[in-house]
């Protein structure tokens, strides 16, 4: 396996994403590079869909190199992939395959009716990774711990939903649910000249009740991680938590501002995280770098 192509999945979340990128860059190998992998690959998908312009596949073409992905060349997502599932036997394709379709939805279904829509999409695009990344986090499945991993992935999505509805308009999508919108009195036409009045703002606090009641269930069973998985998934639960009140104090407009946790603030959540976790890490594994 070549060093150099584990490296260039190492660029893409850093580059990409910084709080995934700092929330499991203490995970001991080969764990901390499958989540790179996998962080790669799911980055992949979703710019086939968001910025196909730019993109090196089509989403189809990702999927059909993945279903071949034995043969699979031209790119150097392909032999780490194959290196993730050699090291990793338990990881199984199918979430791999959900997170796809998901993506797939997006070409065609850009407005959501109710909140039950939304969740199976949330489930498809970001609840799956929450599968893929169990297998790497800790040897032990079972249902419970399937469905926390489930569980953050939809509050993760949910997060990003409230974050980026300005961005979403632009590329003509709306994935708050009508039903609401019409329980806070707001209207589609308010939300596309970018209104924020009490109505917006009671609508993204119900879709931020969502997402903290997903991140609960998701956190559940932390302390059943191995510490150093542990520590990383209460991270990234606490850097997109942190999204949530970035909007809050940005007074709910995420039309003309894009919310995001300070590298300062991200600094104080992994100190305090990580003098819960000293005991049980006893100076071992390898502490995120700011």
């Amino acid at each position: 396996m070549n060093e150099q192509v584990l490296q260039k999945c190492e660029e893409m979340i850093r580059r990409g994403s910084s709080s995934f990128y700092r929330a499991f860059d203490g995970l001991p190998s080969p764990r901390r590079e499958a989540v790179h992998v996998i962080y790669a690959f799911c980055r992949l998908i979703d710019d086939s869909v968001d910025e196909p312009e730019k993109s090196s596949y089509t989403i189809h073409e990702l999927r059909n190199h993945f279903r071949n992905l034995e043969e699979a060349e031209g790119h150097f997502i392909w032999p780490a992939l194959r290196w993730l599932l050699h090291h990793f036997p338990h990881l199984d394709k199918q979430p791999f395959l959900l997170q796809m379709e998901g993506q797939v939805r997006d070409l065609s279904f850009t407005h959501y009716e109710t909140l039950e829509e939304l969740l199976s999409y949330c489930y498809l695009v970001a609840g799956t990774v929450g599968e893929m990344l169990l297998p790497v986090l800790r040897e032990d499945g079972g249902d419970e711990a399937q469905e926390a991993g489930i569980a953050l992935g939809i509050g993760m999505q949910i997060v990003n939903i409230i974050r980026d509805v300005g961005e979403d308009l632009e590329r003509g999508r709306r994935y708050i649910p009508l039903e609401i919108m019409r329980k806070n009195g707001y209207s589609q036409q308010e939300l596309e000249r970018g209104v924020v009045n009490e109505c917006f703002v009671a609508v993204l606090q119900d879709l931020r009740r969502e997402a903290l009641l997903w991140f609960e269930k998701g956190l559940n069973n932390v302390d059943t991680y191995p510490p150093e998985s542990g520590m990383a998934v209460e991270l990234a639960a606490a850097f997109y938590a942190g999204i949530l009140d970035d909007v809050a104090a940005g007074n709910y407009d995420v039309f003309r501002r894009r919310a995001y946790v300070s590298d300062e603030a991200k600094l104080r959540m992994f100190h305090r995280t990580a003098m819960r976790y000293a005991p049980s890490l006893g100076g071992k594994g390898r502490m995120a770098v700011y």
